[in-house]
């Protein structure tokens, strides 16, 4: 009886891999009927069987409330992003002030500074061009440099919201110590 249990359990946690192999299959055939549909299930749920990925412990912690404030935050600074690079480029066209800085981070979790890293790239006008992972570094490219302060508090925020999101307890903690 154990056996099955954990045979559901995997079956469970397959679940996410096979909507989101079907979702790539339906959009790749760029029509959606029941044919596509099915079919995609049945070529996700063989993939899935036939190349089952190992399991990876992140430590990671879903929290809803503040995944909905870093989300919230993500689309608000898409749209001040957006617009600022948009005035740079009315406004100084090809002598917009840009540059690279190094942010600090103080997590040290591999795949929390994935998350920020990608949350930095997010929108335009900021992207990481390197990670120095021994002194838990981002080099950031940022157009509308105003100071390589303000893009250091910038990527600190955004650390902030992605630990309260996703973030271990203790991850939690050593966040909100440093400020």
């Amino acid at each position: 009886m154990a056996k099955r249990l954990t045979r559901g359990k995997r079956l469970l946690r397959r679940v996410p891999l096979m909507i989101w192999l079907t979702l790539v299959w339906v959009l790749l055939w760029g029509t959606f009927d029941l044919g596509t549909l099915l079919f995609g299930l049945v070529v996700a749920a063989l993939v899935s069987l036939l190349f089952p990925l190992p399991p990876i412990r992140t430590g990671m912690v879903v929290r809803p409330l503040p995944l909905l404030r870093l989300i919230g935050y993500l689309g608000w600074d898409l749209v001040v992003s957006t617009m600022r690079v948009t005035w740079q480029a009315l406004r100084f066209g090809p002598n917009a002030t840009a540059g690279i800085v190094g942010a600090r981070l103080r997590i040290d979790s591999d795949h929390l500074t994935a998350l920020v890293a990608s949350a930095i790239s997010l929108a335009p006008g900021q992207f990481v061009l390197q990670i120095d992972r021994a002194n838990r570094i981002c080099y950031v490219y940022a157009l509308c440099l105003d100071g390589e302060e303000s893009v250091r508090r910038e990527v600190a925020r955004l650390e902030h919201f992605v630990v309260s999101a996703v973030g271990s307890a203790a991850e939690r903690e050593l966040v909100r110590e440093a400020g």
